[in-house]
């Protein structure tokens, strides 16, 4: 990811994805903004993204859309309730950006069993590595 605006779009996403469910858990929240720091993103900039259109923009990384989908799936379980609204527009975003429905099921199945939610990076990319062959 190289430029602002690809960063800003990412994090827009996020944004749409994290008030599908018709509210914005604080603990959401407190996830986009970490995400936004990384990104080098400010507050005010963050807090901006709320009240504007989403800008998405098509991700051409295969790499950097199956992170972004991680991201998405880790924003997901924040809040530690799972809407089914949540969960059908997750699988809708994955489909839009080419991925695989069946390494996407099987990596929230992964989270959904972990603990702590998360997998491990190497096993994220081998899911979907699998898939391309």
């Amino acid at each position: 990811m190289n430029t602002k605006e690809q960063k800003i779009s990412l994090l827009s996403d996020m944004i749409a994805f994290a008030i599908v469910d018709g509210e914005l858990h604080e603990r959401e929240y407190t996830f986009l903004s970490i995400i936004a720091v990384e990104l080098g993103i400010n507050k005010d900039e963050l807090n901006q993204l709320f009240h504007e259109e989403n800008r998405s923009e098509i991700i051409k990384s295969d790499f950097e859309r199956i992170q972004q989908f991680y991201r998405l799936a880790l924003l997901m379980h924040c809040d530690g309730i799972l809407h089914e609204r949540e969960l059908n527009k997750i699988y809708e975003i994955g489909i839009n950006m080419g991925l695989n429905p069946f390494a996407m099921k099987r990596v929230l199945k992964a989270m959904e069993q972990s603990p702590t939610r998360m997998v491990h990076p190497d096993y994220l990319l081998e899911v979907f590595q699998e898939q391309l062959n």
